[in-house]
């Protein structure tokens, strides 16, 4: 994200009532005639139903449509592991509602006469949300920052691999290492990005036709490798956007033959593909940001508030960190030298720590170098906007900027090694707990749980080539 791109934004959300008459009109034209209703698994990926056009005009999700409970409480694998109070076996995996959010309504450019739309989840007979909805969750902690008089501003980096093979041609081959497409480091590289330029040409465009805007995209630091910068909202706008991004690349890139990934580190040769955050706080309305004062006499001018946001995300980094780098892979991302921070550290413009503050004046914001482009956006955006309102309700203090190479700090916190380190950390914190509510924490625990669970079960390559023949 660009400093001057950071000044301003708004919301520009339509109301329920305009964007359902505008989605009835494309449909009764014929520019429509599928619509996609969709929710965000604890995984961040889309899940949903599509109707059919004269469906929809016959009202057939007036009031939402149906999917199963099970679908908040899965693995990767969409199995039902135990350990879920609010869906088990014993509850029957009935049905909860996925209720449109009109305002998120959106033409799809790469499907033929498709829109989508996201949706809440709500109890059919209370009309409550679901608390460990994804969305929902981040909805939670705007409703805080609301409170607080205070909004929230976001946008999100992602960087990917462009792949030789798609993925059916990759699940064939036995999910060995994938052939990248690019022969060497295309960070900035014009000439190597022109050759996959017809896929990042199509994700710049037909996103922002999709009201996902794109500002840039650029090689990445290893062959094969790209970013994209989604331009930046109000966060729950931004987290949107986010899942709708990979969602679509994924979807774009498989519709013209391409392969794509957001895992964090396909190969442990590879450098990680990061998912960073620039995040910014404004008054209530959102028109004058309140990260930049003067006479708080703060490093580089920041505001007494926004040093006890910032503060907040760092002193909750470790406590939090199952939602910012939610698998078992995530963690393998986190390695000195490789671009990726390891140290809970701040620094003016410093690539090396976790947290850069970028910007100048009234475009003064913080990026979040840890996410990982496997993140769940809602649940990372939710996870820093929570700990950020807790520094500035525990006033607590910014600790002192780090200058330097970050990965060689001593005497500072560092991000969790493992995934297992991770949920040692959630297990402890009463934080969590007083932002997000003992519900949320358990269900991803346990979701956390089982992904560690399932890994230590399962033997891997590594291990029959270490130890087959001289164990």
């Amino acid at each position: 994200m660009s400093d001057a791109s950071h000044a301003s934004a708004g919301h520009g959300a339509a109301g329920k009532h305009e964007r359902l008459s505008e989605l009835e009109s494309w449909v009764r034209d014929g520019r429509i005639d599928t619509i996609i209703v969709a929710i965000t698994d604890m995984q961040g990926r889309l899940m949903g139903k599509r109707v059919q056009g004269e469906a929809f005009l016959n009202g057939v999700i007036d009031h939402g449509a149906h999917f199963c409970t099970y679908l908040l409480g899965t693995d990767m694998e969409m199995n039902t592991p135990e350990g879920f109070r609010l869906m088990n076996w014993e509850t029957g995996y009935g049905d909860w509602i996925a209720s449109p959010v009109w305002d998120s309504l959106r033409i799809v450019p790469w499907l033929e006469k498709t829109a989508i739309v996201l949706s809440d989840t709500i109890d059919e007979d209370t009309h409550a949300e679901i608390p460990i909805s994804p969305r929902t969750i981040l909805k939670r902690q705007v409703d805080r920052a609301t409170k607080a008089g205070i909004t929230v501003k976001a946008g999100s980096e992602f960087e990917y691999y462009v792949l030789r093979d798609t993925w059916d041609q990759i699940a064939e081959n036995g999910f060995a290492i994938p052939k990248r497409f690019g022969t060497y480091n295309e960070d900035y590289h014009l000439l190597q990005a022109t050759k996959a330029e017809p896929l990042h040409r199509l994700l710049r465009n037909l996103m922002t036709e999709a009201r996902i805007p794109i500002e840039f995209s650029k090689g990445e630091a290893a062959p094969g490798q790209h970013e994209v910068n989604i331009r930046y909202d109000h966060v729950l706008e931004s987290a949107d956007r986010s899942v709708l991004f990979k969602h679509g690349a994924k979807e774009i890139a498989y519709l013209n033959g391409w392969g794509l990934t957001f895992m964090a580190k396909p190969d442990h040769t590879w450098t990680g593909s990061s998912g960073h955050l620039h995040m910014s706080i404004w008054d209530k309305e959102g028109e004058e940001p309140l990260t930049h004062d003067e006479k708080a006499k703060l490093p580089y001018g920041m505001s007494r508030q926004f040093s006890q946001f910032v503060a907040g995300m760092m002193t909750l980094s470790r406590e939090l960190a199952v939602f910012v780098a939610p698998f078992i892979n995530s963690y393998k991302r986190y390695a000195s030298l490789s671009w990726a921070p390891v140290n809970v550290v701040w620094g003016r413009d410093n690539r090396t720590t976790g947290f850069r503050l970028v910007g100048h004046g009234t475009t003064l914001h913080i990026e979040n170098r840890f996410p990982g482009g496997d993140m769940n956006a809602y649940l990372t955006y939710a996870a820093m906007v929570g700990a950020g309102l807790y520094g500035i309700e525990h006033k607590i203090e910014l600790a002192p900027e780090f200058k330097g190479n970050g990965y060689i700090a001593k005497g500072v916190p560092r991000m969790p090694r493992a995934l297992y380190e991770a949920i040692a950390e959630l297990e402890r914190s009463k934080a969590a707990v007083q932002i997000f509510g003992q519900d949320v924490v358990d269900h991803y625990l346990n979701a956390a749980r089982v992904e560690q669970e399932m890994y230590d079960s399962v033997v891997h390559d590594w291990e029959r080539e270490r130890y087959l023949e001289r164990g």
